[in-house]
């Protein structure tokens, strides 16, 4: 059996204490196999059998995903999705391009309900304009597949027509025995805000905000992005999602702002200044992250996000690098 069989038959089953064993693997395995990856480590003179445990592995600068066709074993599988991160006109976009949809989706969904409960339990409606209009957002096919897992009776998006959406999610809160949850990139939730205030609909939800104002607003601080948003949904904390094109997984955050890792994902804080400074132990720095369900990809990921770990391995995004896009599922200052 190969590698890739063998390994994505252990990856639903993984635990914490799995994961540095597996990483290690994975990283000779793409170290090998991925070109752009097996490039980048030989113009940097680093001999993969060298890597012995997390902190000395070379990270991927994101860029590649917008330069570079970065896949492992290439020349054995075409692309069956094209995931395409959101930008304007004036903005070159990553794509992360996919071997297996169902595997995305899969973990996408294993993670939200180890994260929360089963998606059954759940009506999923989502205020996503951009993305819509972008097409070939990742996070559109995370929710999509959510709703249609959900058995729901509601249609999951809603463009622009808020008063559809008021609709349904008053009809949605009558499903006794499901929770609603209100997914929405920053903007769009302001905007409905700002248009239906504190209107009953809006009440007793769990909303999701996935970052981004798409230039459409001010940036605004966490803080003050989240007491905004209350003032229209209630004082319940707002959840956040922390994802990007570039990764299959996800980590969320359930309303104080700090995300929690889940066993697919792991994050590493390198020095800003050095990209090869990096720590288990360092408390703030740049985010350096590990998905191990990216087998088709590159997992060894060197972003620009700006975080602060905890000692409990939950982590809070601070912001992003000088002179990086702004870009991502959530990217606010804090």
């Amino acid at each position: 059996m190969s590698f890739r069989a063998t390994y994505l038959r252990q990856l639903p089953h993984l635990t914490s204490a799995d994961f540095e064993q597996t990483a290690l693997a994975l990283f000779r395995y793409q170290a090998t196999h991925c070109p752009p990856y097996q490039e980048y480590l030989a113009l940097l003179g680093r001999d993969p059998q060298a890597v012995q445990q997390l902190t000395d592995i070379p990270f991927l600068p994101i860029e590649f995903f917008k330069t570079h066709d970065v896949r492992t074993e290439p020349t054995e599988w075409e692309p069956q999705e094209v995931f395409l991160s959101s930008g304007t006109t004036m903005q070159q976009r990553s794509q992360h391009r996919l071997r297996d949809p169902l595997l995305y989706r899969q973990n996408a969904a294993r993670i939200f309900e180890q994260t929360y409960s089963p998606l059954r339990e759940w009506t999923f409606l989502a205020l996503l304009p951009s993305y819509l209009e972008q097409g070939q957002s990742s996070l559109v096919a995370m929710v999509d597949y959510f709703a249609k897992k959900s058995g729901q009776r509601q249609p999951a998006f809603f463009l622009h027509d808020h008063a559809a959406l008021l609709q349904a999610l008053g009809e949605a809160k009558q499903d006794l025995g499901r929770r609603v949850m209100l997914i929405g990139v920053t903007y769009a939730l302001l905007d409905l805000a700002a248009e239906y205030g504190a209107a009953p609909e809006l009440q007793n939800l769990t909303v999701l905000e996935t970052g981004g104002m798409k230039g459409r607003r001010r940036e605004m601080i966490r803080e003050e992005l989240h007491d905004e948003l209350k003032l229209a949904f209630g004082p319940a904390g707002i959840h956040s999602e922390y994802g990007m094109t570039e990764l299959l997984s996800q980590a969320y955050s359930l309303g104080d702002g700090r995300f929690h890792q889940p066993v697919p994902l792991r994050i590493l804080l390198r020095d800003p200044s050095d990209p090869f400074s990096i720590s288990a132990t360092r408390p703030d720095g740049a985010i350096n992250v590990i998905d191990l369900a990216n087998i088709d990809s590159c997992a060894f990921i060197e972003t620009k996000d700006l975080a602060r770990q905890y000692p409990d391995g939950s982590f809070e995004v601070l912001g992003r690098m000088d002179n990086s896009d702004v870009r991502g599922c959530n990217q606010l200052v804090a």
